[in-house]
């Protein structure tokens, strides 16, 4: 036995000791990409864990961590496949394809379910995220051409999620 593998916690296959880890690995990582087929499965684990730390956080202590956003930029690798830009980079948030993409997330907390995005910044495709009081999330990619007609502000255009859901 190498490893420390053997019938307690491996089982034989095709020669060699595989762990019950490594299968309970592959098992979840199957999951992973029927939930998430365009994910980079690395980012998974790291997108749960960040969620799951906001909530007990704020079960724990009635406040919220200021992490929303970058769970809303995760939700958007995982789920879309959009490539992220570096933090605090100008125009937009990432890349899918051609496309610049503008993330914007709803927080649990917020009493409205509005998003204000500045029309003045390069993008061709919105993310808009929700995170519930659940801390459930789900997404909508929108076209910049096909963003509901909301309350325009000089350069800013707010937007409802309910229009957003219903479309």
């Amino acid at each position: 036995m190498t490893d420390g593998l053997g019938p307690d916690n491996a089982i034989w296959d095709d020669g060699e000791w595989v762990s019950w880890d490594e299968i309970n690995q592959q098992i979840q990582y199957k999951e992973w990409r029927a939930r998430y087929p365009n994910a980079d499965l690395s980012l998974v684990p790291v997108f749960e864990s960040l969620i799951g730390t906001a909530e007990e956080y704020y079960y724990l202590t009635g406040r919220h961590l200021q992490v929303y956003g970058d769970i809303g930029e995760l939700y958007g690798a995982i789920t879309h496949g959009i490539k992220l830009h570096r933090n605090y980079a100008k125009g937009s948030d990432g890349r899918l394809g051609n496309h610049f993409v503008e993330v914007k997330t709803i927080t649990p907390f917020k009493n409205c379910d509005v998003v204000e995005i500045n029309l003045e910044r390069h993008f061709s495709k919105v993310l808009i995220v929700k995170i519930n009081a659940d801390f459930e999330v789900r997404g909508k990619l929108i076209d910049r051409k096909a963003l509901p007609k909301g309350e325009i502000k000089g350069n800013r255009l707010r937007i409802d999620w309910a229009h957003v859901e219903a479309k």
